[in-house]
């Protein structure tokens, strides 16, 4: 580290006009000496601060190199990088910052860009392009004590193969200014395809009674049905369980302090909030509930990249 500030410390003593002679430093290549075009760019930022034969002979590269490559055209390479780059740039912000590589070039493919994975993932990566990050996970489950549990009759098979065999369902919470926003959801596994929900300002005894009915009143479910979910006390409460039976529909519960067990709510609920409530902070319940409750039933019901 020392070395690396000696041969920086020369950049600056030429400011005041001192004229130092090149001392060879072995310990600052591994700092300074990256690939050519890296110098040369980094002469190219800062030659209005240093003179750039200075700088060139710090860095080790040819002054006329220098010039030559900044009246030389572009290669028909890094014409298709930077192309590359506003494609990505822009599929980036239409997606208001969700989309990571992996998505970013199936967007790119569908918009037909030729570009592989690892190419989008290392421009991105190059030039700070990233995916919004999830808030820190915390535990929100409270396993009803007393009440009885269901056994895991799904059993991870998240793929039913046809639509009303096996529904998810999970509790959630937003922050606001106001409080928490509460939401619970049921999910058809088969679509992938949120088909009840509730949101009230508090968590209560209705909050996933009123997903279920929603659930059931817009898709009757059929003979076989099974509804997972935690061991949380809304779900291990009398009130749901009645409802289910009533309905004839299979109850199903996580194991102990398993949250694999209903993953793909647990999927769609960090979806959600990295993609739909972390852009700014909204003051208000309704508003952080996707900006007013009657958008609400289309953030959660279309199937897409949520999903």
């Amino acid at each position: 580290m020392g070395a690396c500030l000696v041969a920086v410390g020369k950049l600056a003593a030429c400011l005041d006009g001192i004229v130092l002679s090149f001392i060879p430093v072995k310990k600052s290549d591994g700092l300074l000496r990256r690939g050519v075009v890296v110098r040369y760019d980094f002469v190219e930022r800062r030659r209005g601060r240093w003179p750039v034969r200075t700088m060139c002979r710090v860095l080790r590269v040819s002054p006329g190199g220098f010039h030559g490559r900044r009246g030389r055209p572009s290669s028909a390479r890094a014409l298709r990088s930077g192309a590359l780059v506003e494609a990505v740039r822009d599929v980036h912000g239409a997606s208001k910052a969700r989309y990571g590589s992996p998505r970013a070039h199936a967007e790119l493919a569908d918009r037909g860009v030729p570009c592989c994975v690892d190419t989008a993932a290392k421009l991105m990566r190059r030039h700070g392009i990233a995916a919004r990050a999830g808030r820190k996970f915390r535990r929100t489950t409270d396993s009803g004590r007393g009440l009885p549990v269901a056994e895991n009759i799904l059993g991870r098979e998240f793929e039913p193969g046809a639509t009303d065999r096996a529904w998810a369902a999970d509790v959630t919470y937003v922050p606001t200014g106001e409080g928490r926003l509460y939401l619970a959801a049921v999910e058809d596994l088969h679509p992938r395809r949120i088909v009840g929900w509730s949101m009230p300002g508090r968590n209560d005894g209705r909050l996933a009674v009123d997903a279920l009915e929603m659930a059931v009143a817009r898709r009757p479910p059929g003979e076989g049905l099974v509804a997972h979910s935690d061991r949380g006390s809304a779900y291990a409460s009398g009130h749901y369980r009645r409802i289910l039976a009533r309905r004839r529909i299979a109850c199903s519960m996580s194991r102990r302090a398993n949250c694999r067990d209903d993953a793909p709510m647990e999927s769609f609920f960090a979806s959600l909030k990295k993609e739909r409530t972390t852009t700014s902070h909204r003051r208000s319940r309704c508003r952080r509930g996707y900006n007013r409750v009657d958008r609400v039933s289309v953030g959660l019901a279309r199937p897409g990249p949520l999903l």
